[in-house]
C-alpha cells in the first residue's frame, strides 16, 4: 500500500528531476518539441491544454469506448508526450 509519505517523496523526486531537465535543456540551448501522433484526438488535445483531464478523459472514451482506468492512463500519456 502507498502511503502519503511515499507519495511526498515521489512528488520530490520528479520537482527535482524535472528541475534537471529544464536545467539540460536551458544548457543545451534546446527545446521541448511535442511528439503528436496522428491517433491524438484534437478535442482530447484542446481539454489537456485548457488543464480539464476529466474532460479529456471524457472526450477520448467517447471515441474510443475505452474504460475510465483505461482511457486515464491513455490521456496521462498523451499528456506527457505533449508536455501539457
Amino acid at each position: 500500500m502507498v502511503t502519503d509519505q511515499d507519495l511526498s517523496t515521489l512528488r520530490a523526486r520528479v520537482i527535482h528531476l524535472e528541475g534537471q531537465v529544464a536545467f539540460l535543456y536551458k544548457h543545451l540551448g534546446v527545446t521541448f518539441v511535442p511528439e503528436v501522433v496522428p491517433g491524438d484526438d484534437p478535442k482530447v488535445i484542446e481539454a489537456l491544454k485548457k488543464g480539464n483531464l476529466l474532460e479529456a478523459i471524457k472526450v477520448y472514451r467517447g471515441i474510443t469506448g475505452a474504460s475510465y482506468e483505461d482511457g486515464k492512463n491513455a490521456v496521462e500519456e498523451m499528456k506527457g508526450r505533449l508536455g501539457i
